[in-house]
């Protein structure tokens, strides 16, 4: 870890939360702000964000009060997939900036007492890596293996019939070899061969190059397609009404199969707990899992459970189209009651997805909706990751065909518009022709009603979801249990969502009214006093009962005696 000298004057209190012999429970209940780096601040006037401009705006980032920011790859790579598609790990792509950027990141975010984390994409590279410009030459050079290859069948068609998330086949041939490639993702994001220990031994290495450099954690993409079916075999075909979830819509072909064998393998376990053997040596470290699989609770749970594989991950399931109140209790309370020690991270809102506010409440999303978003977020138990823009209620931005840069929506459209309507740049003054993100043409356009929700409006009105989102997170760091604590459930009207919070004696209830009237939550046994300063309206408190506002929050303490332990 690198060493910072705290004892400048200039230095803000937080910073002193990060030093080279850091709580190693950091991360337990941390709010993490995901930075799409493209989008957040263009610092040289190319038109795509890059690291200096998170450096530009690490004041903002500690204004919210968050504790860690995770980065999206900064990378060497031919962009294909922005990054996604890795050509070194150890060189940072020229149009996001230098090591020496990086570096200076990672020293001013731990001055302002904020954490680092950055996106690892271990189970594919780029076709241009040189791993796989020397495997594809021919089957005996010294990485012939480490890319998934299979001959054709008889026929000369693919192995088998695995599918690609972005479309088609996950297999592409190669003539000079003679072979298929797999790739689940892009045809030019092939997959690495972890089956290979030469492979795997190489990953922990390009890992342990970042946390040397002094990064605080790892997000890992797609974490479970690291390992495939050696034995090639077929994928089961999915019934018609089970066709959605995992990040993906029922139009395309991939929903059409169960995924049992082309990822979230049982040798996957072995390789996490390699890394974590790796993580240990660097204490204040921490993983953070991306998680799709076929059943994502019990693959979070078997990835994070006990102390030698992730420390927490997280998974599509409260990034689904619709909001539903039953379902998100239903979600939490499964993976709460199926394990004692599995730490999870919730996300309502991400870079693969469509924006929150537009997903769940299409036209009737509004101010007081996206206040009440937030503020749910962080009551959950566990981390969570709030996306760039949700500080300040940012909607799905609605973009021309002729304006996509995503492969994947430029594929589907115009079924599906592909994820650059979340991905469009921050807002960050309301006049400047690119909203203050850059001097030049950003890499993709600005929708107009994002101006109107621009930063420098919001940061001069109190009622402003950002002001909103600033201070519930200043509260929330009064009451440790909002951190830390456990989360049981009572039962609340329809579109409505209650639940306890419990900690070493502190007990806090805190409900949310999701509808757009006002209701009446019992409390039966319980004997709550009410808390302020969170931000929302008081509620009207009567003996046996409270009524909260439409689109309102109530949070009261509870005396330890009077938490009904069956709640």
């Amino acid at each position: 870890m690198l060493n910072f000298d705290n004892s400048e004057a200039s230095l803000s209190d937080r910073s002193a939360l990060v030093s080279a012999h850091a709580d190693k429970g950091w991360w337990r209940g941390a709010v993490i702000y995901q930075i799409y780096l493209r989008s957040f601040t263009d610092s040289n006037g190319d038109g795509t964000g890059d690291l200096p401009g998170i450096i530009a705006r690490l004041d903002y980032i500690a204004g919210l009060g968050v504790d860690a920011i995770w980065v999206s790859p900064f990378y060497k790579s031919p962009m294909k997939d922005f990054g996604y598609d890795v050509s070194d790990y150890r060189q940072v792509d020229p149009i996001f900036g230098t090591l020496d950027d990086f570096d200076r990141l990672v020293r001013e975010a731990h001055r302002q007492g904020i954490r680092v984390i950055i996106d690892q994409v271990l189970s594919h590279t780029s076709d241009q890596h040189p791993w796989f410009l020397a495997s594809r030459q021919d089957r005996s050079n010294d990485k012939a293996a480490w890319y998934v290859w299979a001959d054709p069948k008889p026929d000369g068609s693919p192995p088998n019939n695995w599918l690609s998330i972005f479309g088609g086949s996950a297999w592409q041939w190669e003539p000079r070899r003679g072979q298929y490639y797999l790739h689940n993702f892009l045809v030019s994001q092939p997959d690495l061969n972890f089956h290979s220990p030469a492979v795997a031994a190489q990953m922990l290495e390009e890992v342990e190059f970042w946390l040397k450099r002094g990064v605080d954690g790892l997000r890992l993409d797609a974490i479970n397609f690291c390992f495939h079916d050696r034995m090639l075999r077929d994928n089961p075909p999915k019934p018609a009404q089970q066709r959605k979830g995992r990040g993906y819509s029922s139009d395309n072909p991939y929903a059409y199969q169960f995924h049992i064998f082309g990822n979230t393998r049982p040798e996957d376990l072995g390789f996490l707990e390699a890394l974590r053997r790796l993580i240990d040596r660097y204490p204040a470290a921490v993983t953070l899992g991306e998680v799709s699989s076929e059943n994502p609770l019990a693959t979070t749970i078997e990835y994070t459970s006990g102390s030698k594989r992730l420390h927490m991950a997280y998974s599509f399931e409260l990034l689904v189209d619709t909001f539903s109140a039953e379902h998100i209790r239903n979600v939490i309370e499964t993976l709460a009651a199926s394990s004692a020690d599995c730490w999870p991270c919730w996300a309502i809102g991400n870079h693969d997805v469509t924006r929150v506010a537009t997903r769940w409440w299409g036209s009737s999303a509004s101010v007081p909706r996206a206040k009440l978003l937030n503020a749910f977020l962080f009551s959950l138990q566990g981390s969570v990751c709030s996306y760039q823009g949700e500080e300040l209620g940012l909607q799905e931005a609605d973009l021309p065909r002729e304006a996509l840069q995503d492969p994947y929506g430029i594929a589907f459209w115009p079924a599906f518009k592909g994820r650059d309507g979340c991905r469009t740049p921050m807002p960050w003054t309301e006049q400047d022709p690119a909203c203050g993100f850059s001097s030049a043409k950003p890499w993709l356009p600005i929708p107009a009603q994002h101006r109107a929700s621009a930063v420098s409006r919001q940061q001069a009105d109190q009622d402003s979801v950002l002001s909103a989102y600033r201070t519930f997170l200043r509260w929330r760091r009064q009451h440790p249990v909002l951190r830390h604590g456990g989360i049981r459930f009572i039962d609340s009207p329809a579109d409505t969502l209650c639940f306890i919070r419990d900690h070493e004696g502190e007990s806090i209830l805190a409900c949310f009214n999701f509808s757009a009237s006002a209701c009446s939550v019992g409390l039966a046994g319980l004997d709550p006093e009410e808390l302020s300063g969170h931000g929302f309206d008081r509620c009207r408190l009567s003996p046996g009962f409270v009524e909260i506002s439409a689109l309102g929050a109530f949070f009261a303490r509870l005396p330890d005696t009077t938490v009904p332990r069956n709640a």
